[in-house]
């Protein structure tokens, strides 16, 4: 027979595959947290600008209160505001600025309290140049602006009654120290999330492959029985292709030879066509099973009663062994468990050689019962008992027999498989391989 190779580990059908749905979890993962960070920004965001601003109006209280209670203001007073609120404080004695806080004033610093008096006088109509002794309630405008230059203030424009005339201030704080804090948390938040895709792409990557390993072991099994199942057919097709032609030249005589061996290879192709179609039936999921509650036993009585003679035939010894106590039953289509049964057997026949012992077994525990076929012929080596139940495999190649194609033991698995229970394959004690179908009790 022929037996084909499996292709490579990622044929590029399956490796295109692999990378569009990994990239595909990676989109929808990535745009998942994307939007839940996004979210979460905002409300941290927001709580922050909310900080910044509660923190902006109680330097403001503190700083109004002072300004109207007390009638002497310090310049050390004034730094001292400055250095903890981390303000900007101008003052207006009477319209006129604080020699000394001009000094100090940056160019920037000049240009921001230019313009937050500006806004106040534009917007909200408080004019600190246009305001005389003659307003008698004390008025103040908060607002937020930008300067030229793009940086960002709380601002609060006051004018306060004083009993010699008024006093004004320009009070600014800015952003500078929120923007940093949020811009930093947004960096957090970016490198938090990149290395989570390249953590999810590396996730997504091996989760991929290990969902698509079965459907790729499939396709390739698919093309090894496709191989497989052709190279068998091809044998007797070519056979009867060529007996038909050999007699139609042929003598009467020799004409009913090659008839006849057209006949024989034409049942050969009806056996396998037949164990292909119950394998298709089994991948597919549509055999149908009659499960009544029956005595083991009588399986393996019946079994020895059709093989008796047979084994004999061939020079070989068939015993069975069965428990002395009374076995429970189990759940299960006599003639499917009988066609498992008998492929076990048709195999030990095959295999066994002259002289040797073929023993059909029987034990079981309260929850299994175990049926068992062993011969004592070449048996099994370790490394091809895990080809064993693959379709068209045969240890032995160089088997001339035509009964077998290598399909027996595949469709005895599915059978077993679809009751539930296991076909496993052990050595004989001193040589040989031994073949136990375990099959769940039926309940009382």
């Amino acid at each position: 027979m022929i037996k084909t190779e499996g292709g490579p580990s990622h044929p590029p059908l399956f490796r295109k595959m692999r990378l569009r749905l990994t990239l595909l979890c990676l989109t929808v993962t990535g745009l998942i947290l994307a939007g839940a960070t996004c979210l979460c920004l905002y409300f941290s965001e927001s709580g922050i600008a909310k900080n910044g601003s509660t923190s902006f109006t109680n330097s403001l209280n503190s700083i109004l209160t002072h300004l109207e209670s007390q009638n002497t203001i310090t310049l050390q007073w004034i730094a001292g505001i400055e250095q903890n609120h981390t303000t900007v404080l101008s003052l207006y004695d009477n319209g006129k600025p604080l020699f000394y806080q001009e000094l100090r004033r940056t160019q920037e610093e000049k240009n921001a309290i230019s313009l937050a008096k500006e806004t106040a006088s534009v917007k909200y109509g408080l004019d600190l140049d246009a305001a005389d002794a003659s307003s008698l309630l004390s008025k103040h405008v908060e607002f937020r602006f930008k300067t030229n230059d793009r940086k960002e203030y709380y601002a609060s424009v006051v004018l306060l009654p004083k009993a010699n005339g008024h006093l004004s201030a320009v009070i600014l704080q800015s952003l500078d120290a929120q923007k940093h804090q949020i811009y930093g948390q947004r960096f957090v938040f970016l490198g938090a999330d990149t290395a989570a895709l390249l953590l999810l792409a590396v996730f997504f990557w091996f989760f991929t492959g290990k969902t698509l390993a079965p459907l790729e072991e499939n396709r390739r099994q698919q093309a090894q029985f496709i191989a497989s199942a052709s190279h068998e057919l091809r044998s007797p097709l070519s056979v009867m292709l060529s007996c038909l032609t050999a007699s139609q030249k042929a003598a009467p005589k020799d004409a009913a030879r090659f008839t006849e061996t057209i006949q024989l290879e034409g049942k050969r192709m009806s056996r396998l066509i037949d164990d292909m179609l119950q394998l298709a039936g089994a991948d597919a999921c549509s055999w149908t099973l009659m499960p009544a509650p029956l005595p083991p036993d009588t399986l393996l009585l019946d079994t020895y009663e059709k093989y008796e003679y047979l084994a004999r035939e061939k020079g070989l010894t068939l015993r069975i062994r069965l428990p002395e106590e009374e076995c429970p039953l189990v759940l299960c289509d006599e003639e499917r468990i009988a066609q498992v049964l008998s492929i076990l057997m048709d195999n030990a026949l095959s295999y066994t050689p002259s002289t040797g012992h073929i023993t059909l077994s029987l034990s079981f525990t309260a929850s299994h019962v175990s049926l068992s076929v062993a011969d004592d012929g070449p048996g099994i080596p370790d490394p091809a008992k895990k080809q064993v139940f693959q379709r068209f495999f045969r240890q032995d190649k160089a088997h001339t027999s035509k009964e077998h194609f290598g399909l027996g033991l595949s469709i005895a698995r599915e059978i077993v498989k679809i009751h539930k229970g296991r076909l496993v394959l052990s050595d004989t004690p001193g040589g040989g391989a031994t073949f136990t179908i375990i099959l769940k009790t039926a309940p009382v």
